[in-house]
């Protein structure tokens, strides 16, 4: 697809960053902010509503024929594009005070992920990719650089980020995990949206989730393939659409799915 198609839309996902940013930053902190749980046990408060509430408002102004699926609201609309939101990624560190945390906006069409920006206003940084226009890292578009993943080209070179540890302890691949995190040079546990995006800046060399929903990783998916690496679930199929996520810069993806799919006790 040709790189103009998306360039309108890119445009728009920084515009529906703008709207929401200072609402998000506003509630970061806030003795107003009122946390609940949600039916699967999860985490919530009234700015994660009111801020899909806020893109949405947006959206059904400037793509009024577009599908929006977000996290907290119901699906709307019919047809091959579709908006999927993350209105805070990271939510229970917004709810703690850690500033790791973002709205995340992907587009896709005809179920490819072609388009996708995460907006971490606490940390003072945006990401963003569109199909064939590479993936950038600033606070604008008109103030920003272009990032590609690193070159290392193996495991006992290689940065990994994990998600939360509680997530593997029961997985099928408990023992997978284990054997890579032994084989790394260095282990993190950035979570959430950071760890993909430092993968995609070269920062860290694999990123690895167990369990995702789509909101999580659309956004995500992009940035990290625009800058020349890989985002596939644990059985290696690429793309935002499964139930985990791996992402890597690539030369290392298909050792880490192999070392991930090692079994042993857990």
């Amino acid at each position: 697809m040709p790189v103009a198609t998306f360039a309108d839309d890119l445009r728009l996902a920084h515009v529906l960053a703008d709207a929401v940013e200072r609402y998000t930053l506003e509630m970061f902190h806030s003795v107003d902010l009122h946390v609940s749980l949600k039916e699967d046990g999860s985490l919530v408060t009234q700015a994660d509503r009111h801020t899909e509430e806020l893109l949405r408002h947006q959206l059904g102004r400037t793509r009024t024929r577009d599908v929006v699926q977000g996290e907290e609201l119901p699906t709307t609309g019919h047809g091959h594009r579709r908006w999927i939101l993350d209105p805070i990624d990271g939510t229970t560190n917004y709810i703690r005070g850690v500033p790791v945390w973002a709205t995340l906006i992907a587009l896709v069409v005809d179920d490819e992920p072609v388009l996708g920006l995460v907006s971490a206003p606490a940390l003072s940084r945006r990401w963003w990719a569109a199909v064939g226009s590479g993936a950038w890292t600033g606070r604008t578009l008109s103030s920003a650089r272009e990032i590609q993943v690193s070159d290392t080209t193996v495991l006992e070179h290689a940065s990994l980020s994990h998600a939360a540890l509680d997530k593997w302890w029961d997985h099928p691949q408990h023992a997978g995990f284990l054997a890579l995190a032994e084989r790394c040079w260095r282990t993190r546990g950035y979570g959430d949206f950071w760890t993909h995006v430092l993968v995609a800046e070269g920062a860290v060399d694999i990123g690895v989730d167990p369990s995702l929903a789509v909101h999580d990783m659309a956004a995500l998916a992009p940035i990290v393939s625009e800058a020349g690496g890989r985002f596939t679930d644990l059985d290696g199929i690429d793309g935002p659409f499964g139930l985990s996520a791996v992402s890597t810069n690539g030369i290392l993806h298909e050792d880490t799915l192999q070392t991930l799919r090692m079994v042993g006790e857990g």
